[in-house]
């Protein structure tokens, strides 16, 4: 069985002083290389808040194993890191363990972090609500996934659901629709505290501007065509005339640090093209559903002769 439907992630939303953003920056990046080193560590991402929707810092850390999520939360190293953090944050800082599987491996533009704290005895009453929650809004517009994972004794006493919609508009549209406004009130008595917290993902922010207002966010597969399209030839001609002879070659510098130089300009100068590439294809990102299909296979078919006469030219530069 794959890390993908095996592995768990630690899911850490905190709310960072506005003037300690570039410091917490730096912070994370140093904890980023403690854990790295931490047995069952898989991966780490860090989101930075996108108002309106998302205020918080959202951290994902992925782990082998529940063990080894355990063993990192309760380690020295970690509360040594967070001690060095506690003067830039502000409030509560929520921390979640949710199982992944191969559903969560789809991305999914926006997604909503839910944690109650249930009152003590009220649990069995608690999870049958669930399932009515559930059950409503697998009927919403734009629903790409659910999952719900109780509390785990000693490690998070909050029992939480992470909902994937396509688009903030359809999350939105839930999360204040009056059927769901009269569920919060039937849990009501059941529930101490109650959090919601939400957080984007993706390449999506490149793609705003090529995508309607109110529509939903293109298809994961194209917006990964299109990241490809441009940062491919970035990252060739970058290598060819810039990182080989200047940096390591006139420069002498060593490979890690020409690697970080070429990585942070492939990634700005990317960031710019995607959006000018996103505007021309927007026939093929958002296309109407009459004739969807054919739209599709004639926007990849497109893409993906691009990438062959790339890869035939930058052959022949060699």
């Amino acid at each position: 069985m794959s890390d993908a439907a095996t592995s768990v992630s630690i899911v850490t939303q905190t709310c960072v002083r506005p003037e300690s953003a570039a410091a917490f920056a730096r912070w994370q990046g140093e904890t980023s290389t403690v854990i790295s080193s931490f047995p069952g560590f898989i991966e780490q991402r860090l989101m930075p808040p996108h108002p309106p929707l998302q205020v918080d810092w959202v951290i994902l850390q992925r782990f082998v194993s529940l063990e080894d999520a355990r063993r990192w939360l309760g380690s020295s190293e970690r509360q040594s890191r967070i001690e060095g953090a506690t003067p830039m944050l502000v409030g509560r800082d929520d921390v979640h363990i949710v199982r992944d599987d191969a559903s969560a491996a789809r991305a999914a533009p926006v997604s909503a972090v839910i944690s109650t704290r249930v009152k003590p005895g009220m649990e069995a009453e608690y999870l049958k609500w669930e399932q009515k929650v559930a059950a409503a809004q697998s009927k919403a517009a734009g629903l790409q996934g659910y999952r719900f994972e109780p509390a785990v004794p000693g490690v998070q006493e909050d029992f939480i659901a992470i909902l994937r919609f396509d688009s903030e508009t359809n999350l939105q549209a839930w999360l204040e629709s009056p059927q769901r406004r009269q569920l919060l009130d039937e849990a009501a008595p059941l529930t101490a505290e109650f959090h919601t917290r939400m957080a984007q993902s993706g390449f999506e922010q490149w793609f705003r501007d090529a995508t309607p207002e109110g529509a939903p966010a293109p298809a994961a597969w194209k917006m990964n065509m299109i990241v490809l399209l441009t940062l491919y030839p970035v990252v060739f001609l970058w290598g060819l005339l810039v990182g080989t002879p200047i940096l390591t070659g006139v420069l002498k510098l060593n490979f890690p640090v020409a690697l970080f130089i070429g990585n942070a300009f492939s990634v700005i100068l990317t960031s710019y093209l995607v959006q000018w590439t996103a505007n021309r294809l927007g026939w093929w990102l958002t296309p109407p559903k009459p004739g969807r299909t054919l739209v599709h296979l004639q926007g990849a078919s497109l893409l993906v002769a691009a990438y062959l006469i790339m890869i035939l030219l930058f052959w022949r530069a060699l």
